[in-house]
Formats: C-alpha cells, structure tokens, sequence
C-alpha cells in the first residue's frame, strides 16, 4: 500500500484555509517550517524524559503543522526553490531529534532492544530519503514521483511512530517501587515501542529497496531509449 501523489496533494489542500489565515497574521512559509520544527524538536525532548504519550502527539502536531508552510506557499505564490530546501533539510533535522530522543529516552530504560530499534528506524528512515534525493538529483523521477514509490514514506512512518508512541504512553511501564512483585516483568510500554519502531525499520528498508528497483527500471528506461536515439521517457 502506497500513498499516491494525489491523495498526498488532497491532505496538503485540506490544511490550505489555516495556512491562509496564519499567513494573513504575518507568518510566511519559511516561517511555519520553523515553527513545525521546534513543534517537533519539543516532542524530541518530551520523548527523551519517556513522556511517550505526550511527546507521541506533539510530534503528530508538528508534522501536521510542517504541512502548512508548503500550503501557504502555493496558495500564496511564493513557492521558492529554497523554501523547498529548507523544508527537506529542516524535516530531516526535525526526524533525527525525535529518534534521537527515542534513543535517550530509551536508554534511561535499561534496556537494550528499543535502543537497537531507535537507531534502527532512524537509519532505515534516513535510508529512505537519502534515496530519494539521491536519484532524483541524477535526473531520475523529476518532480514528487519517487514520493509515492515505497510502502514508508515520511507520512507512514509519523503514523506509526504515534501509533506506538500513544499506546506506549498508555501501557504500564516500570513502577517506581522497584520492590514490588512483578516489578521486574518486561514492561508493556518498552514492547510497543519496540512493535513501532521495529516495524518502521522493516519497511523503512523494503521502501528503500523498492526505491532502488524504482530508480533501476527507469536507468534501463533511459538507457533502452538512448541507444535507439529516442528521447527517454522517465516513468513516475
């Protein structure tokens, strides 16, 4: 299952209105995409003190508003190539903070499987958007194509990560009185977070395959084109 790009462009028009109406106080696009990353970077910190219910939404609140700045933009006419940088390199600032607030919160734990699972969704997600820029600054899926190829792009995993985050918050963890029977059982909370991160790992790494034998077919494409002197058609 893949997000397409039209139904991806439908849930960015939908947060159009209050893009409007924030630009209409003075906010401009560059200006939501830093507002959306210190949204996200306080979920970060939420998330390192195991505050996981909390941090969970904060995190979904910032990746919510991050939609905004690309929505005031085009509805506003100033849609820049730099804006456009910005929002991907500040995206990416914003997705490390969380894992690595995963990672701390995580370790305070004392255990060491959500920890392996944090950097390993941190990588995978990492993996994911490296691939896509990558093939893209080589001429490969112009514009959002690579976007909707993978079964994790940016949107699924923030659900995920919630998803698991919010149940996290919810289950028992360790109780304070260490004393106490059953204090030792493997807590319910680590496990749900393990669920979400693992799974964001395992289809982190599936989307980046499927990224790559995007990115070859359209090489064989081109290549195929090219040596019968056609002008090359890129799908996606």
């Amino acid at each position: 299952m893949t997000i397409s790009n039209e139904t991806r462009g439908r849930i960015k028009r939908l947060g159009e209105p209050l893009a409007l109406a924030l630009g209409r106080i003075g906010l401009t696009p560059d200006g939501l995409t830093f507002i959306g990353f210190g949204i996200t970077a306080a979920g970060a910190v939420l998330l390192a003190n195991q505050l996981w219910l909390a941090g969970g939404l904060v995190v979904l609140g910032g990746a919510s508003f991050d939609m905004l700045d690309g929505a005031l933009a085009r509805a506003s006419g100033r849609v820049s190539r730099f804006g456009a940088f910005l929002d991907s390199v500040l995206d990416r600032a914003g997705e490390a903070l969380v894992y690595v607030g995963l990672v701390w919160g995580t370790l305070d734990l004392g255990l060491w499987r959500p920890v392996v699972l944090a950097a390993a969704a941190m990588a995978a997600a990492f993996m994911v958007s490296y691939v896509r820029a990558k093939a893209e600054g080589l001429g490969f899926s112009p514009g959002t194509g690579m976007a909707a190829v993978g079964l994790a792009p940016r949107e699924v995993r923030t659900v995920i990560l919630t998803l698991g985050l919010v149940v996290a918050g919810i289950l028992p963890g360790f109780p304070v009185d260490m004393n106490t029977p059953g204090a030792q059982a493997y807590p319910l909370s680590a496990l749900a977070l393990e669920a979400s991160l693992g799974l964001i790992a395992l289809l982190g790494t599936a989307t980046v395959v499927q990224r790559i034998l995007h990115t070859r077919a359209q090489a064989r494409l081109q290549e195929h084109a090219q040596a019968a002197g056609e002008t090359p058609v890129r799908p996606g």
